[in-house]
């Protein structure tokens, strides 16, 4: 009886025939995923702990923090996505990591050597973003490399729910952390991970097709990208949309620490534990989020993804400063989390199942410069909003522009009537010289 229990409970573990996670490759992406995730669960509340209680930031400073994080996308995503198209994807996201590695330890360094300062929060906080912009680009393509594109959804989702594992453990663990050893000690932790999660994508094999001309030509490339995503109507509406959204986004994010630490008046483990909402709202949304998709498709998944978020930001505008205000914080992190991996695993199959090979790089770069320029003025305003009304009012705005936003974009964007992954472009009606070399010396495989 024992031995058939311990068969069907070993059937019930077991991965479907075709799970991705049966893949190798994709295996590998996962488990890296999942330890940089781990890492970044703690440099999520540290960095803005450090600013907010170790050098006691005004929302203000917070807002220039996060603004600081935004201005290389508007800098480099652009030139980035001519050079990633040129270029291997896999080893820039792998150095990428290394990258960070080294920034966020520079954080331990300099408050050992007491040289710490909010001027070099703001250096770390450029540095992280330039990062991001290159290497985040490539591990997004990395993806495409790996996933063939019809289960791009199903990637993505379990992706979030790698994410999710760390987000459920990751903030008490980095709460207790913080407590034990402080804010900028507990960076080391993030550093340690970041190299092992780069040693594991060093382990994955991917064959990738770049055509590359024989004379390059840098402006070509570049206007050939940014022509190809303005020339394509979904993804002009999923810029505007996404812009709006990571305005609200970033408005509300300077400040929902704040909210939690002096309003709320949480400590920093109390915090820690809160943000274990967000992977609970991460796991539910990675679970059903490809069930969502397949159901009402990927545009009306995303935009109730916008919902989502609007209503855990308005909730946190209204708290009390008392234990239901506590409970407010943490399912406001639920919402917000199970809204954006609606919005991304949605938004990002999307533009990749509709750009050709050959432009992932640009469309990548393009889409996240057109998306992200809203999030820097969106961080100063919430943080303006934070000090000259009110904490609170920052986060209502946040809530109450996602929700304007969804019922705008249903009615006029054409995201709605996305009910299945488009199919890609002609690589020939956009590329154009580049596509028009033959395939013997054009193609050069990796």
């Amino acid at each position: 009886m024992l031995d058939r229990l311990v068969r069907l409970w070993r059937q019930r573990l077991a991965l479907p025939p075709n799970d991705l996670l049966r893949d190798a490759a994709y295996r590998r992406l996962w488990s890296s995923i999942l330890i940089s995730s781990f890492g970044g669960q703690v440099t999520m509340l540290a960095l803005p702990l450090t600013a907010a209680v170790l050098l006691h930031a005004t929302p203000t400073q917070m807002g220039l923090l996060t603004a600081m994080e935004i201005v290389p996308f508007v800098l480099f995503s652009l030139p980035a996505g001519v050079w990633l198209d040129r270029v291997r994807k896999l080893p820039v996201y792998a150095v990428g990591e290394c990258l960070l590695a080294l920034v966020v330890a520079s954080v331990t360094l300099a408050w050992w050597l007491d040289w710490l300062s909010m001027t070099w929060l703001y250096i770390v906080g450029f540095i992280i973003g330039s990062v991001y912009t290159v290497a985040g680009s490539a591990a997004q393509i990395v993806l495409t490399q790996v996933v063939t594109r019809d289960r791009l959804v199903e990637a993505h989702a379990k992706n979030a729910l790698a994410t999710s594992g760390a987000e459920v453990a990751g903030p008490g663990v980095a709460g207790a952390l913080i407590k034990l050893v402080g804010a900028p000690l507990a960076l080391l932790a993030d550093a340690a991970l970041l190299v092992f999660s780069a040693a594991i994508l060093r382990g994955i094999k991917v064959k990738e097709d770049r055509r590359t001309l024989q004379e390059a030509d840098f402006w070509r490339d570049l206007k050939t990208g940014v022509r190809f995503v303005l020339g394509t109507p979904l993804l002009v509406s999923l810029a505007v949309a996404m812009g709006l959204w990571q305005m609200s986004h970033h408005a509300a994010i300077v400040v929902q620490i704040l909210v939690a630490t002096r309003t709320l008046g949480l400590s920093e483990q109390q915090v820690g534990l809160s943000y274990v909402g967000m992977g609970v709202g991460t796991i539910l949304a990675s679970i059903l989020g490809s069930r969502i998709s397949r159901r009402v498709g990927p545009g009306p998944s995303l935009l109730i993804g916008f919902a989502v978020c609007g209503a855990g930001w308005l909730l946190l505008a209204v708290a009390p400063a008392n234990r239901w205000g506590v409970a407010a914080f943490a399912t406001m992190l639920v919402l917000f989390a199970a809204g954006a991996v609606l919005v991304f695993i949605n938004f990002l199959a999307m533009r990749q199942a509709v750009t050709p090979e050959p432009l992932l790089g640009r469309m990548t770069s393009a889409m996240r410069w057109l998306t992200l320029m809203p999030a820097g003025p969106g961080a100063l305003l919430g943080g303006y909003l934070g000090e000259a009304v009110g904490l609170q009012a920052a986060m209502g705005f946040a809530g109450a522009t996602a929700l304007l936003l969804t019922l705008g974009a249903w009615r006029y964007s054409g995201i709605a009537e996305v009910k299945v992954l488009p199919t890609p472009e002609p690589a020939d009606d956009w590329v154009g010289a580049e596509a028009s070399v033959s395939s013997t010396s054009a193609l050069e495989r990796s």
